[in-house]
């Protein structure tokens, strides 16, 4: 997997000793709950999503350059890992979240660039989805910012959370 570097981050792959790192901003209800999963509990279950869900490919550590610590995450999925109905040939789905102490600068929108550049570039996908939970509107900012247009929503999705949720589903073509 490719290291992406963009004017203020490092796009890089997660390593167990992100543990605490990971778990310092997961454990806060603001970020997770918001794209249904839950805070995380403990720096052992933080080392557990680093090993599971983190190791999938395409799936990034987002590291500011200025202090070379993780502060978030976002991942090109494809195949099996796609949401059914998004499930298409050519196609994969962006998914990202950040540490609250980091909205509102940009660097969400800098990294989903730099990825949204390497999956229709490098890995060559004809369609990007993404998602996000009614009310997760810096979420949809995002997506706007990079280009996505409204495409489709489902209703009572079911999340990690054990709630069903409005999910809207945004898409940018190469």
């Amino acid at each position: 997997m490719a290291t992406l570097t963009t004017p203020r981050l490092l796009l890089r792959p997660w390593r167990e000793e992100d543990a605490d790192t990971l778990f310092r901003w997961a454990q806060n209800p603001a970020v997770g709950p918001i794209a249904g999963w839950p805070a995380h509990r403990s720096p052992e279950e933080s080392r557990e999503i680093i090993r599971t869900v983190f190791s999938a490919p395409e799936t990034y550590a987002i590291v500011l350059r200025e202090e070379m610590i993780p502060i978030g995450a976002i991942a090109i999925k494809s195949g099996e890992g796609l949401s059914p109905s998004l499930r298409g040939t050519g196609d994969a789905e962006l998914g990202y979240w950040l540490a609250e102490e980091y909205w509102g600068r940009g660097l969400m929108t800098e990294a989903a660039r730099a990825i949204i550049e390497r999956a229709f570039g490098t890995l060559g996908y004809r369609r990007l989805w993404c998602g996000y939970y009614e009310g997760n509107e810096r979420s949809r900012r995002v997506m706007e910012k990079c280009g996505f247009k409204p495409h489709h929503t489902e209703h009572n999705k079911p999340t990690l959370l054990g709630d069903t949720r409005t999910e809207h589903f945004m898409r940018v073509e190469r």
